[in-house]
């Protein structure tokens, strides 16, 4: 069995970090503070001047304008995320191998969405914010409650389909969310992992339990003052 190779993300160490985390292989972090700057900022030079190179390499046209619009777009839809407090998002990207691979021309890639955000919620004992979080809400199945390293955690899921306008393709969406209550009990991490391969509901369960299994709202390295 190969070695598992653990990188350390640099946010790890970020002095304000409030939830620690892995993920597993194939999801890429998108960096949502050098995306979404300020437009008259640093940040803002800087993106444009990572982005010049790229649109240096398209030709002047209707591939360069459709390349800036979806740019537009996914910077529209991360800024709708961060305004209802996402920290995290990564994209995941895996080679779909369940069942029959042996498929000519094989399986094409799959692709999910993994979010992190925070919640307010009254003052009350950690499990039974977990469980409101759950019955609170419309429409959630295959409900779980569990006891992970962290404290106590729910997991629901929810199906649907993008609202017209949306930027998003109009095909069902699987939303596999996880609800961990902070030890403050004033708060809630939403680990949300969405997908549109709904056929592949286990696969990506267990992938979301994994990642809440990892979650620690203490440095898991003891190292004062750090986080990520």
């Amino acid at each position: 069995m190969a070695d598992l190779a653990i990188v350390i993300d640099d946010s790890f160490n970020d002095p304000h970090a409030e939830l620690w985390f892995s993920e597993p292989a194939g999801f890429t972090a998108l960096p949502l503070a050098e995306l979404l700057p300020s437009p008259d900022s640093g940040a803002a030079d800087d993106l444009r001047a990572a982005a010049t190179p790229l649109l240096d390499a398209f030709p002047e046209g209707g591939a360069r304008r459709h390349f800036i619009a979806q740019f537009a777009t996914a910077q529209r839809l991360l800024a709708a995320l961060r305004e209802t407090g996402t920290v995290h998002c990564s994209v995941g990207l895996h080679r779909d191998d369940v069942g029959d691979v042996a498929v000519v021309g094989g399986r094409g890639p799959l692709f999910s969405l993994f979010t992190i955000s925070w919640r307010d919620t009254g003052v009350a004992p950690r499990g039974v914010t977990a469980a409101r979080a759950v019955t609170s809400a419309d429409g959630h199945a295959r409900i779980e409650f569990a006891e992970l390293p962290c404290g106590p955690v729910t997991f629901g899921e929810t199906a649907s389909v993008p609202a017209p306008g949306s930027g998003l393709p109009r095909r069902p969406l699987l939303q596999l969310h996880a609800y961990l209550p902070h030890p403050d009990c004033r708060r809630l991490a939403v680990l949300t992992l969405t997908t549109t391969a709904p056929e592949r509901r286990d696969e990506y369960r267990a992938i979301l339990r994994l990642i809440a299994e990892s979650v620690s709202f203490e440095n898991p390295l003891g190292n004062a003052g750090d986080g990520a």
